[in-house]
């Protein structure tokens, strides 16, 4: 693995050719004709073939359950005594000042709205809210010490996806993509299952590959007979004829293409075509859960309306990553999401309701498969919540401090890393920043965060940035 020499700009209209198709005809591109030739083996000819890890990695694949809107840590797994204690008082002048995005500062302290106990034989206290994560307890590295740089939902969004506040960069399912390819020539390398409801803040760039070529971003997957929008032939052309048709267009875009020093919107364009045609047999299958028993179905939650999209997406996720799929995010929470302004208590009883059996379901199933143990599940927001009420019932936007929780592939399960301070408003000791996070991540998938480059503008970028520590206590 080695820094990668691809060209620095991305064409501007890419994402608009690439809409339809998300992204992933691009893959075929590289797996079969390596026109790139520039991928972080250098000279592979091949950025999307499986590539070697800088030492011997722990995970193999990663589900990130992204749980958008930020879901308050001290109500879920970070219990505060203190936060009782002084429930209707306001903070202490000793915490000193700080940001907010809603002017709460001298509001009264809420206490968790519901209670915490511990859990499992590790003594892990969880919420009340989490009864089905709380029986898969001792899988669970709990950090409670994670901290970003923003207020805001987007720049957070783009922060906890992509190592940046600002849009554009890479999403980490890219660089994960980029630095280890694909484990199967069929189906894409990076997909990502937004929530039905839409509206990501932020949209689309969360799961952009920014810079790095196109065949790197997410390719967006959901359920049912048509898993990708525009990806079956158009009705009443047959397989023979569309493959011919295809393989006159190759031909001819290949021989435009070799006038044009292998350009990387046009090379996208020329194959395209070509991963699509596999994929019109490979991503039906892949996302068809008929053969699934209804015991499984069953565990994700698929028999209970409230569970069944959260559940079907889980479940969804495992026959991805069981199929050579190499980083699937899935996001919980449309507009609004978890962002619990108004009342803590009817929107996490609404949304832990839709996610806690699914996620308990997941890390299950994949350990009774035997794919726990190189599979690293991700459990998080953009950030948490403040200790002080809004609007007497809710909760603000609280980046300083909160919990993101790891499961499987080479973390310590039945563990806690790091605290907040006694209300739960900053990480305190063993903190945390995104950029640990992500070079955690990365570090289990056995890529060294500061050797994972990409040369554009005349720098070397990586995901880090300049920063970013291996939180190694958290390392089984």
């Amino acid at each position: 693995m080695a820094t990668c020499s691809c060209p620095s700009h991305l064409p501007t209209d890419r994402r608009r050719f690439l809409g339809g198709m998300g992204g992933i005809a691009l893959a075929h591109l590289l797996q079969q004709d390596g026109l790139l030739g520039s991928g972080p083996m250098a000279g592979s000819g091949n950025p999307l073939a499986a590539q070697r890890t800088h030492f011997p990695a722990k995970a193999k694949r990663v589900i990130w359950l992204f749980m958008h809107g930020g879901p308050s840590h001290v109500d879920l797994f970070d219990p505060k005594p203190e936060l009782i204690k002084w429930a209707g008082k306001p903070l202490p002048e000793s915490v000193g000042t700080f940001e907010t995005r809603r002017k709460v500062a001298q509001n009264p302290l809420l206490g968790p709205v519901k209670p915490f106990a511990p859990r499992g034989r590790s003594g892990i206290e969880m919420s009340d809210f989490l009864p089905h994560m709380a029986g898969v307890a001792d899988e669970l590295c709990v950090i409670r010490s994670c901290h970003g740089d923003s207020v805001n939902h987007p720049q957070s969004v783009y922060q906890m996806n992509t190592g940046s506040i600002l849009m554009g960069k890479p999403s980490m399912g890219s660089w994960v993509s980029y630095g280890l390819g694909s484990e199967n020539a069929d189906m894409p390398s990076f997909v990502v299952m937004p929530d039905p409801g839409g509206g990501l803040k932020g949209g689309a760039p969360a799961w952009g590959s920014g810079f790095l070529p196109a065949t790197y971003q997410g390719t967006p997957v959901r359920p049912g007979p048509n898993p990708i929008l525009h990806l079956q032939r158009p009705e009443g052309m047959s397989a023979q004829r569309q493959r011919s048709t295809l393989d006159v267009l190759h031909e001819l875009n290949q021989l435009h293409l070799d006038e044009r020093d292998h350009d990387t919107q046009l090379a996208a364009r020329l194959e395209s075509y070509e991963l699509a045609w596999r994929m019109q047999s490979a991503a039906p299958e892949a996302v068809d859960i008929s053969s699934e028993s209804e015991a499984t179905k069953n565990l994700y939650g698929l028999d209970d309306p409230v569970t069944r999209d959260f559940g079907t997406r889980c479940l969804l996720a495992r026959r991805l990553v069981e199929r050579g799929v190499r980083f699937v995010q899935l996001y919980s929470g449309d507009t609004n999401g978890w962002d619990a302004h108004e009342d803590v208590l009817d929107n996490h009883t609404t949304h832990c309701a839709k996610t806690d059996k699914p996620v308990a379901g997941l890390i299950r199933d994949l350990k009774q498969r035997g794919l726990l143990e190189d599979t690293l599940v991700i459990w998080g927001g953009e950030f948490g919540r403040m200790p002080m009420s809004e609007k007497g019932k809710g909760r603000d936007h609280n980046p300083y401090g909160y919990t993101t929780v790891f499961a499987g592939a080479g973390v310590k399960g039945g563990h806690v890393h790091g605290a907040t301070d006694d209300f739960g408003l900053r990480a305190e000791r063993d903190k945390v920043h995104v950029h640990d996070l992500h070079a955690t991540i990365l570090h289990l998938l056995g890529i060294d965060h500061e050797h994972l480059t990409f040369r554009h503008n005349g720098r070397d970028e990586r995901l880090t940035d300049v920063a970013g520590n291996v939180v190694k206590s958290i390392l089984a």
